[in-house]
């Protein structure tokens, strides 16, 4: 084992972390399991997620103990409408984890897409990976095809790339292109590096346009391509290191700087 992996085993991790990289259930479950007393560290029961473990401390559920954690996976998911991206949902809707296939283990989703957008949705066991590639940050474009009810502008389409500022929320470059135009819709394209709540909506309904139809293409070097609707497809271990390694290195000079600083928030279009 190398130095920086026995490193990162010593390191100190709050525990609802280190429950979902094993990927037996999300942060949210494991605060509640904590609260339901059915974890224990070291013999000790556990009644706050406030406690950080290492690879030295023994971690049981429900008294059994914590399986070791899988290697980390991707896969790519061609997301239809009408599903929510979330495990459970409130509201009794169908959700993304009900719709796929059986024999996959528990996945997370890298960002989200909300119920009535479609196209790529990354998936993945790893709780870490999973925030890693929806930072900003990490600087990985992501490409919509988008159908809008309205008249676009090109002008102001392009004025997206300065960035903006809507009821005080500050918006990043946007790249958009204006497509073509069918009767009272047009269809146009959109590339941006942030992530913020219902962002492509938003933006596009700033511009006076009705957003009707929204596909995801690509998440970073990710692409929906030709799978099929419904379709997941599991990223190579090979192809997953390679673009990770490429992340770390190119991330730093395709960062943009956006109009306004805003709160990082759940990324669904």
């Amino acid at each position: 084992m190398s130095k920086d992996a026995v490193e990162e085993t010593q390191r100190p991790e709050r525990i609802a972390k280190v429950l979902a990289r094993a990927g037996i259930c999300s942060r949210r479950d494991a605060e509640r399991w904590i609260a339901e007393g059915r974890v224990a560290v070291d013999g000790a029961v556990l009644t706050t997620p406030a406690v950080t473990v290492t690879a030295a401390n023994e971690v049981r559920i429900d008294g059994k103990p914590l399986p070791a954690p899988e290697r980390t996976r991707l896969w790519r998911y061609h997301k239809p409408p009408g599903l929510v991206t979330s495990h459970r949902d409130e509201k009794g809707r169908p959700t993304v984890f009900d719709a796929l296939p059986a024999g996959l283990p528990r996945m997370i989703s890298v960002g989200r897409l909300d119920l009535n957008s479609e196209g790529l949705l990354l998936l993945t066991n790893d709780g870490a990976l999973a925030r890693r590639l929806e930072l900003p940050s990490t600087g990985w474009l992501r490409r919509y095809k988008v159908r809008v009810h309205g008249t676009v502008e090109p002008q102001r389409l392009a004025a997206l790339e300065k960035g903006v500022v809507i009821d005080g929320v500050g918006y990043g470059p946007i790249r958009g292109e204006f497509e073509r135009q069918q009767g009272s819709n047009a269809w146009v394209a959109l590339a941006l590096r942030e992530g913020k709540n219902r962002e492509v909506r938003r933006v596009l309904e700033y511009l006076g346009l009705q957003v009707t139809r929204l596909i995801r293409l690509s998440y970073g070097p990710f692409q929906l391509g030709n799978l099929a609707r419904g379709a997941v497809a599991e990223v190579s271990g090979k192809v997953l290191k390679e673009q990770l390694g490429k992340a770390e290195t190119e991330a730093p000079a395709s960062r943009r700087k956006p109009a306004r600083a805003g709160a990082h928030a759940d990324r669904r279009r």
